[in-house]
This record gives structure tokens, C-alpha cells and sequence, in this order.
């Protein structure tokens, strides 16, 4: 029981986490279009919205996040600890019990995240709205992955990804 719970929290701390993310980024991005675009503004647009799709959305999130986090919720599901239970989202996000150098590269990331927070809300409009619009799309790929990867992990016999727990050898 405690290791549905678990992974359930898990999964469902994650997704929260994106759709507050996809929310407050979204009325920004809309605010961008209140603002007359110049040709250079559409080009930007569609360059970074490209680009986040395949860098944030596909690289990041659909070929390492998502199928790890949905990998850690499996695994927290099979041998539950009350600790993992209890911080199931950052434990499911890669932040403790996993190898070394993949815990380095999270904190990094993370670091490297909120820097780019603290510095976009000075961009002006429509650049904000045009930077936030390729996060939003990124965001959004990365949730519909989560989804799909985590359904995958629970329903299907061969979902082969490995949670990059320290000690664990798949059986």
C-alpha cells in the first residue's frame, strides 16, 4: 500500500509541478500577443519554439526525465521506504537515492533552471512572452510524456528503464 501511495505522489507531485508551470508561464505568453510583432518577433517565435520542442520537450523529457521518473515510480511501488513515500516527487525527479553523477547533473540543472527564472522576468514584452511560449511548449511535451511513460511502466511487463537506483539490478 505505502509503495502505491508512493509512486501515485510521485507521479502526481511531478505533474502538478508541470501544470502549475504550463499555467503561470502560459498567461505570460499570451500577454506577448497584446503587442505588435515584427517580422523578427514571428521568426523568434517559431525558432524558439522549435528548438524547446526538440532540446526541452523531446531530448530533455522524452528521451531522460520522463521514462526515469516513470522508472523511479515503478520502483518506488516495488520496495517502498517510508522516506521515498513521503518525498516520492523529488525522490521520482532524481534528487536523492540514485547514482552520483545523475544526482550531480539534477542539481546542476536545477541550478541552471532557476537562473534562467530569476533573469526572464526582466526581458521585456513580447520577449518574454516569446522565450516563456517555448518553455510552455517544452513543458507541455515533457507532461504528455510523463503520462504516457508512467501508464507504460505500470501496464506493460517490459517497460525497460532503468530508476538509477544505487544497488538495484532489475531481476
Amino acid at each position: 500500500m505505502l509503495g502505491r501511495l508512493g509512486a501515485v505522489w510521485g507521479i502526481g507531485g511531478v505533474i502538478l509541478l508541470l501544470v502549475y508551470s504550463i499555467a503561470r508561464l502560459s498567461v505570460i505568453t499570451l500577454d506577448a500577443f497584446h503587442y505588435e510583432f515584427s517580422w523578427y518577433h514571428w521568426l523568434a517565435l517559431g525558432l524558439n519554439v522549435v528548438w524547446m520542442a526538440y532540446s526541452e520537450g523531446y531530448y530533455g523529457f522524452q528521451c531522460g526525465f520522463a521514462p526515469r521518473v516513470a522508472a523511479r515510480a515503478k520502483y518506488l511501488a516495488a520496495y517502498p521506504s517510508p522516506l521515498c513515500a513521503l518525498l516520492a516527487p523529488v525522490f521520482c525527479m532524481g534528487y536523492f537515492s540514485i547514482h552520483r553523477p545523475r544526482q550531480i547533473f539534477v542539481f546542476v540543472l536545477t541550478a541552471m533552471i532557476v537562473a534562467f527564472v530569476l533573469v526572464i522576468p526582466y526581458l521585456a514584452q513580447p520577449w518574454r512572452g516569446i522565450v516563456d511560449a517555448g518553455v510552455v511548449v517544452g513543458l507541455f511535451w515533457g507532461l504528455i510524456t510523463i503520462v504516457v511513460f508512467a501508464f507504460q511502466a505500470f501496464t506493460s511487463d517490459d517497460f525497460s528503464y532503468s530508476p538509477e537506483v544505487p544497488g538495484y539490478t532489475p531481476e
